[in-house]
């Protein structure tokens, strides 16, 4: 038996009562930069931007590109598609309006420089279309509300921190959180705010920063956050519903609802969590091998999240045994870089230390072609982009 399929048997032993099927690749693109952002479907057609400076977009059946803009700084928000454009945001602060057709520049909107928080700062804020406007946030703390037809602004709303989370617009609400560990409901056309929530904050991350999306139903308001809680919300209060404390690790993945439970990874403790949507409960929890950012996704009787050791994982919905399972090539190539014969990390391996040890670990870790995307699916097949620098298109059965 090789040295994989021994770690990745342990693993299946110890998560899975089933028969683990496995994914099959229809195409993958490759890119000359990690891919950590969602891409967007629209009809035949696949647009996602890449760390390499250029924004795809490609056919959807064999995974071919159409065409490719040039930003010229990495790309790490995610795109949308609305009104026959393609919008999205760049390093450069630049939000992009481009032709979904052809490519071609149609307008773009300055913010400012962007900034990084920190070294697992890895998303930006993304495009939200509602209404003819666009909505994102920004390095420079702001949220801004920009017309979709021209650029121009319409409003901006300047928060205490860095706003790399993308907005969500429900019932002409603007619904976003801050790296300064507030969350924000703002009047969707004039950016006026109707209420604000603080996070609790802990002792070693007492601003309790809001780092992704928060997940917006029609009652209630899930995020989390790095003071290691998960927060449920009255979506028209702000008032708190509950909250789950992951002791030890941040809660950064946001968070996927079905049937009354809502599915989110964690970083630090390596769990992914089934609860009920209502009270909070846990109803079931599994170990992954490493950190978990992405939103998960559901697909029949599956629900599926990535890690960043490569793998993307389709769990029970009810029974959360581990069912499916996909690799990508470069974690097969280096997965003995990290992990040692028992599936546990290397002795000579430091998932944290001091900085220089820290920046290596983490290194080794996006060597391993982490998904830190959040895939999407379309007919039984899963699209998403990996740290290896190519987008997948991975069967599901």
């Amino acid at each position: 038996m090789n040295y994989y399929v021994f770690v990745l048997s342990l693993f299946l032993f110890c998560n899975s009562n089933a028969q683990t099927k496995t994914g099959t690749t229809v195409w993958k693109y490759p890119t000359q930069g990690r891919i950590v952002s969602t891409p967007c479907i629209d009809n035949s057609a696949i647009y996602f931007g890449s760390e390499d400076g250029n924004f795809y977009c490609n056919s959807l059946s064999n995974g071919q590109m159409l065409w490719k803009y040039i930003a010229g700084r990495p790309i790490r928000s995610s795109a949308t598609v609305a009104a026959g454009k393609v919008f999205f945001g760049c390093d450069d602060g630049n939000v992009y309006a481009l032709n979904a057709v052809n490519g071609k520049l149609l307008w773009k909107f300055m913010t400012k420089v962007e900034q990084k928080y920190d070294l697992w700062d890895y998303y930006r804020s993304s495009p939200v279309y509602h209404k003819g406007s666009l909505f994102i946030g920004s390095g420079n703390g702001n949220v801004y509300a920009i017309n979709a037809l021209n650029g121009k602004e319409l409003w901006h709303y300047t928060t205490g921190g860095i706003v790399h989370a993308d907005p969500v617009v429900k019932h002409d609400t603007v619904y976003v959180g801050s790296f300064d560990g507030s969350f924000y409901a703002l009047n969707e056309i004039t950016g006026k705010l109707i209420w604000k929530f603080k996070t609790i904050g802990d002792r070693f991350f007492p601003k309790g920063e809001i780092q992704k999306a928060a997940l917006v139903t029609n009652d209630a308001i899930y995020f989390g956050s790095r003071d290691y809680n998960l927060y449920a919300l009255n979506r028209s209060t702000g008032a708190g519903l509950w909250n789950m404390k992951e002791y030890g690790s941040w809660i950064i993945s946001t968070p996927y609802e079905k049937d009354g439970r809502i599915y989110f990874g964690t970083s630090d403790s390596h769990k992914f969590y089934s609860l009920n949507n209502f009270y909070g409960e846990v109803e079931w929890k599994t170990a992954l091998p490493l950190r978990s950012y992405n939103t998960p996704v559901g697909y029949d009787t599956l629900i599926f999240t990535a890690a960043f050791d490569g793998h993307l994982y389709g769990f029970g919905q009810k029974s959360g045994h581990l069912q499916w399972i996909f690799q990508t090539d470069e974690s097969k190539r280096n997965y003995s870089t990290v992990y040692d014969s028992t599936g546990h990390f290397r002795k000579d391996f430091t998932l944290y230390g001091n900085d220089s040890l820290t920046l290596v670990g983490e290194q080794k870790i996006m060597k391993l072609g982490g998904i830190l995307a959040t895939p999407i699916v379309k007919e039984g097949v899963l699209y998403f982009g990996s740290a290896d620098g190519y987008l997948y298109a991975v069967k599901i059965d």
